[in-house]
């Protein structure tokens, strides 16, 4: 029998933690649809617009957002990169009747900037800054048009030493 490689058992752990997140989303969604009463509960968006849905709030990890009772939900990349959030930051999701997350930031955790080099590792970006690799969205490596060995300024949260992801500020 053969040794599976690295990077397949990798992929399929990332498969497998992207079909739980999207079990728990498909959950979390039919819990808000059906409703303690049987009926979903009617808000009105940042436009005045009524929304109905369930509204949960949660922690940023990087990637996904963390809620209540260590639910994750899938953060949008090209949201994520644009927005410039960082681990740590809170957002609040409104899942909408129609199934769609509607995502905003709501509190930004203190922040610094550091200036890193662009680096690939089996197909994952990371910025090297401070003597550390930083994780970076692949989003956020299109958005910006970088390439590896590009220098780039990341956005880290200030008071956490053992963060993993960096936001792109921008490409220098």
């Amino acid at each position: 029998m053969s040794e599976v490689p690295d990077k397949q058992i990798k992929r399929l752990k990332g498969l497998l933690q992207e079909a739980e997140t999207n079990v728990a989303a498909a959950k979390e969604l039919l819990g808000s649809l059906l409703g303690d009463d049987g009926k979903a509960v009617s808000r009105t968006s940042a436009k005045g617009d009524p929304v109905s849905g369930k509204v949960i709030e949660g922690v940023f990890d990087g990637q996904i957002m963390l809620g209540p009772e260590g639910k994750s939900y899938p953060v949008p990349a090209n949201y994520a990169s644009k927005s410039k959030l960082v681990e740590g930051d809170l957002l609040k999701l409104t899942i909408d009747e129609d199934g769609s997350f509607i995502y905003k930031q709501i509190d930004k955790t203190p922040r610094k900037q550091l200036i890193g080099t662009l680096v690939n590792h089996d197909g994952a970006y990371f910025v090297e800054a401070s003597g550390k690799e930083y994780k970076i969205l692949l989003a956020s490596v299109t958005y910006f048009k970088i390439k590896e060995g590009d220098q780039v300024a990341i956005i880290v949260p200030e008071h956490k030493e053992e963060a993993t992801w960096a936001a792109v500020e921008t490409a220098l």
